[in-house]
């Protein structure tokens, strides 16, 4: 009878360990958001059901609170979006059209680049500028486009 509890209790460890040890490749950030998603789905799992059905409720929460939290650890953290806003506020600033500027985080491994494409002036007077955006997180690729423009206090500010 005790064997069956203990079961019950290392059966949610064995599927983290698991899911872990199958991922590819995760960073510290992917690990850790993967294990503290494991664990609060299996917490929340537990409390539905009964039996083999409390089991089964525990195995899915792990698995979903895994998948969740590997997510979660896969955004950029504060001091990539940091960067990424600085450089930015920079490139925008500063580099003509369609020279790209450069960040990279060496904690995460991130990296992106900004490229300012075109610049002009509004009806009102206010400046803008379309860019290009490229950013690398855990090794893929995401790239958007956009404008941003001027604001009096001379910061830039994204539109769209």
């Amino acid at each position: 009878m005790k064997r069956h509890g203990l079961f019950r209790g290392l059966a949610p460890v064995v599927l983290l360990l698991f899911v872990v040890a199958c991922a590819p490749s995760m960073g510290p950030k992917e690990t850790g958001g993967t294990i503290i998603g494991a664990g609060t789905g299996a917490l929340l799992g537990s409390q539905i059901g009964h039996g083999k059905g409390r089991l089964v409720a525990v195995a899915v929460g792990t698995l979903a609170g895994a998948l969740i939290g590997q997510g979660v650890g896969k955004t950029l953290d504060q001091a990539d979006r940091a960067a990424m806003q600085s450089t930015a506020q920079q490139a925008l600033e500063r580099n003509p059209a369609y020279q790209p500027g450069y960040w990279r985080n060496p904690d995460s491994g991130n990296e992106g680049s900004i490229t300012p494409t075109r610049t002009y002036r509004k009806a009102n007077g206010q400046y803008c500028r379309e860019y290009t955006q490229v950013v690398m997180v855990a090794g893929e690729k995401q790239q958007a486009y956009g404008t941003a423009c001027r604001e009096t206090d001379g910061t830039w500010k994204i539109v769209n």
